[in-house]
């Protein structure tokens, strides 16, 4: 006798998978565990005990959420599921300790046309991993399979984590001076901004496919689009205890001027050397490829920038030692200046 499907399996939405994918992950999210964190996977909230916050003076929550846009497609494309989630925890959690804060908590979101427990649980997998390099728990999340909107292959994901810091530690505008230095951390890649950009230049407009061998990038196309997103956020909690910083500046999607101008005050002026460094092949290969210029692949992608600090001159010795010591690559890459008007960071 053939056993009949229920109504909602009939339609597309298969329960059981579901299930089955929970399972799977439970490992991974138990990695990420803090001691503030009570309960398991399958209620209907995640938990997280407040009572640390009373070792703060003051605390402030932070909070951000975000996804990882089109670099989905690749990891899609090329059925490699387990690394997309540094992207995603790298676009939350380094948008938090840019004010000071430390990430406690994320929740993520999986959008999919179809539940296919083995990939679901490899995407958990890589987001898991991605919050134990970021000292954040994974307290919980949703899977939800929406057949006719997608496509069976096809997923998006998003999440959102909050943080706290202490009010009188919060790092911003109002702390720079003129003659701060600015710092940059170097980036692993294109992280997770402007793919819509690097697939249209590539893979639209000049037809290379992803198991192209690039000899500028000494691998295939598509093992570097798939890099993953640097996860900034222990080192620089760990470079807030070390050194004195003003603030500082995540550099995602608007490229590198436009984010760090975000924390430059009104009437001062971020001047950047762009002799300073020199941005990776990938980045000059959108560029070279897509004839574009200056100014339009500078503000779309990161440039091999990932993070931004704004210190004192003299702490700038302490700084890229501290960095250098948990494997951050930095340099020096100019001055605050005074200027009228609003504030803004030029690169010269």
């Amino acid at each position: 006798m053939t056993e009949q499907k229920s109504a909602y399996a009939a339609a597309g939405v298969d329960i059981e998978a579901g299930d089955r994918a929970v399972e799977l992950m439970k490992a991974s999210v138990a990695r990420t565990r803090r001691p503030e964190v009570l309960g398991g996977l399958g209620g209907f909230a995640g938990f997280f005990d407040a009572s640390a916050l009373k070792n703060f003076e003051h605390p402030v929550l932070a909070t951000s959420t975000d996804g990882v846009g089109t670099k989905v497609a690749i990891a899609q494309a090329l059925d490699k599921h387990d690394t997309i989630g540094f992207d995603l925890i790298g676009m939350l959690v380094d948008d938090l300790v840019v004010c000071g804060a430390e990430p406690l908590f994320v929740t993520d979101y999986i959008a999919c046309g179809k539940v296919v427990p083995e990939r679901i649980a490899a995407i958990v997998g890589g987001i898991a991993e991605a919050c134990v390099a970021a000292g954040a728990s994974l307290v919980g999340g949703e899977t939800a399979e929406h057949p006719g909107l997608l496509s069976p292959d096809e997923y998006d994901i998003a999440g959102a984590t909050t943080g706290v810091v202490e009010r009188s530690k919060i790092l911003g505008p109002d702390r720079i001076q003129v003659g701060d230095a600015v710092l940059a951390m170097k980036s692993s890649g294109l992280h997770s901004n402007g793919y819509s950009l690097v697939r249209h230049v590539l893979l639209n407009q000049a037809g290379w496919d992803l198991g192209r061998h690039v000899d500028e990038l000494g691998r295939t196309l598509g093992e570097e689009l798939l890099e993953p997103t640097k996860v900034y956020a222990l080192d620089v909690l760990d470079l807030i205890k070390q050194v004195e910083v003003h603030a500082m500046s995540h550099i995602t999607g608007g490229g590198l001027e436009n984010n760090l101008a975000r924390v430059i005050p009104d009437g001062m002026q971020a001047v950047l050397q762009r002799s300073s460094w020199t941005p990776g092949p990938i980045f000059q290969l959108v560029q070279q490829v897509g004839q574009l210029s200056q100014a339009d692949i500078d503000a779309t992608l990161n440039m091999g920038v990932g993070m931004v600090a704004v210190l004192p001159q003299d702490q700038i010795d302490g700084a890229v030692a501290a960095l250098a010591a948990r494997g951050v690559e930095s340099w020096v890459l100019g001055e605050i200046q005074a200027s009228e008007g609003r504030g803004s960071a030029v690169l010269r």
